[in-house]
């Protein structure tokens, strides 16, 4: 074992900066990711064809393609076709459309299981089915889907760590460098896996607390 604790503690202000990029791209991922599966999930059920059809192959193909062949694409794909994007933004919207994809599938889940009797009650009332869907589903639907989005947002928040390899100095990326740069393994992804746990364990005790809170008798 090459454990070192000076070596370890050394390492950890670079870890924290790390591990600041980290956060900063899970929270601005997940909360466009979040806009983009509530839209989609609801247009799943859309009953236009063309934008029900649209948004199933958009969810398809983002749950079917690995991330990192997506952030790949997109980082060394795009400057081909004249676009240039920082690596940072490229994170985004990969992370972004990615896990847009897993959340869609969650609100629709979500949205099927309120009682179908209830829009009809609402549409009855004259409601428009946007205004329906909006004051009386999604209110509903939310309760049951905040436990599994709070399990997405704890998966990108791990899933993070792919963007390493677009060179952008997340958590995993500064340990590899202290790595790299001490000749030292053990000690800089000790302090890489704290710092992981300690950005976790908080999704962690959310997603327990909901799930006790919002559990269906």
């Amino acid at each position: 074992m090459d454990f070192e604790f000076s070596l370890f503690l050394n390492s950890l202000p670079a870890l924290a900066r790390g591990a600041m990029l980290t956060a900063e791209l899970t929270v601005v991922s997940i909360l466009i990711g979040t806009a983009i599966g509530t839209v989609a999930g609801v247009g799943r059920l859309s009953s236009h064809r063309v934008l029900a059809w649209s948004v199933a192959t958009y969810v398809t193909l983002m749950r079917g393609i690995p991330l990192l062949v997506t952030l790949l694409f997109l980082y060394y794909g795009l400057p081909s076709a004249g676009i240039k994007l920082d690596a940072f933004t490229v994170g985004v919207i990969a992370l972004s459309i990615t896990s847009g994809a897993y959340i869609a599938e969650i609100v629709r889940a979500g949205i099927q299981s309120i009682d179908p009797g209830q829009m009809r009650a609402a549409r009855s009332l004259g409601m428009s089915y946007a205004k329906a869907m909006r004051r009386i589903i999604l209110p509903q639907a939310l309760r049951r889907v905040l436990p599994p989005m709070t399990n997405e947002a704890l998966t990108l928040l791990k899933n993070t760590a792919l963007v390493s390899t677009i060179a952008l100095a997340d958590l995993l990326r500064s340990g590899l460098e202290v790595m790299t740069w001490q000749a030292n393994t053990f000690s800089p992804f000790a302090g890489v896996a704290l710092f992981y746990l300690a950005l976790t364990l908080p999704l962690i005790w959310l997603n327990g607390r909901l799930e006790r809170r919002y559990r269906i008798h």
